[in-house]
């Protein structure tokens, strides 16, 4: 599948025309860095080495309202050439009315020919809201990178792979984590740092509060390991089944959008399309049918075991290891016997 759009002009709200160009010696790629609490989003990471296979150089923009400690982490990883910093109380909690015009900016002073970011919430967020102020097309969720125009991705739910082909001259992407490796750190951190160019900050929307759930078990999107729930749960406190045997392995406990809708457990544990992408080394589904939704989360997973008591569900499908029995007689064999 080839998509190609066209680049134009945009008018300033003072009048004027400003064009967006894009250098033509090689790639020039400004990546955005997502940031919380003080340190670098993991889909940054994976992001960046998305932006190596590229070529060429890669800029980092660290925004917030205190943006040097992350600066410094960002300047030990390898592949980073240069770093933009913009320090604004605006840019502190990613409002994405504020980053885009940011972005934008930046593109237009240093005229990068790509923007990479990780396709996280922020991302999704961000991004194409950026493509629209440039008029350029955005190309979401890459899974693989063919040429400096050429991008692959999953389609309908992961069942189908379009490969892209943007004529857009800037190219606005964001990148599935789970497609590319995370980049590594190197010794060296003398990369050169500048202030990011000043940008209109529309104050359109205002930062009212956030509610955090903390865990000890590992994070969901970064963990080795995953234990996720369905419907045929029943209950939401029939998932501390799960969280025993999770504590067991030093697994992360998921849910599938049928458990999050019957409000079983918080949105923050969904898997799948309209969830966090995982790819874990081991994704037990337990109760789970298999719906094409949740299988575009989570089937890129290493190995893949599923229980659940109806035999033709579809999750077996794509298992590895499969087990047609009631999961209130399995979950607790199983718990049992490792605790052993």
């Amino acid at each position: 599948m080839f998509a190609s759009t066209r680049i134009a002009l945009r008018l300033t709200q003072a009048g004027l025309a400003q064009r967006f160009y894009a250098t033509g010696a090689g790639a020039n790629t400004l990546l955005f860095v997502e940031h919380k609490d003080g340190l670098i989003g993991g889909a940054t990471l994976n992001a960046l080495t998305a932006a190596s296979q590229l070529g060429g150089s890669v800029t980092a923009l660290v925004a917030g309202d205190a943006p040097e400690a992350v600066a410094q982490q960002v300047a030990k990883l390898a592949g980073v050439s240069k770093i933009l910093t913009a320090k604004d109380a605006a840019y502190a909690n990613n409002l994405p009315e504020d980053i885009a015009p940011l972005l934008v900016a930046a593109q237009a002073q240093f005229g990068f020919t790509h923007l990479l970011t990780g396709h996280t919430a922020v991302g999704k967020n961000i991004f194409p809201r950026a493509a629209a102020l440039m008029d350029v097309a955005a190309v979401s969720d890459i899974t693989g990178i063919e040429a400096e125009d050429t991008f692959v991705r999953p389609i309908y739910a992961g069942n189908a792979i379009a490969t892209v082909k943007s004529g857009d001259k800037i190219k606005v992407v964001t990148v599935r984590g789970t497609a590319f490796e995370a980049a590594a750190s190197s010794n060296e951190s003398s990369v050169p740092e500048e202030a990011a160019p000043t940008a209109e900050k529309p104050s359109l929307t205002q930062w009212v509060s956030e509610e955090i759930q903390k865990s000890d078990r590992p994070d969901l999107g970064t963990a080795k390991r995953v234990i996720s729930g369905g419907r045929g749960m029943k209950n939401g406190e029939n998932f501390t089944l799960l969280y025993d045997l999770a504590d067991k392995i030093g697994a992360a406990v998921g849910a599938s959008r049928a458990a999050v809708d019957a409000g079983f457990v918080d949105n923050s544990l969904q898997v799948g399309q309209t969830g966090k992408i995982v790819a874990p080394e081991l994704y037990v589904a337990v109760g789970i049918s298999g719906a094409i939704q949740h299988l575009a989360g989570m089937k890129d997973s290493k190995t893949i075991v599923a229980i659940n008591k109806d035999a033709d569900a579809p999750i077996f499908q794509v298992a590895d290891y499969g087990l047609v029995e009631d999961l209130f007689k399995a979950i607790p064999e199983l718990t049992e016997k490792i605790a052993k």
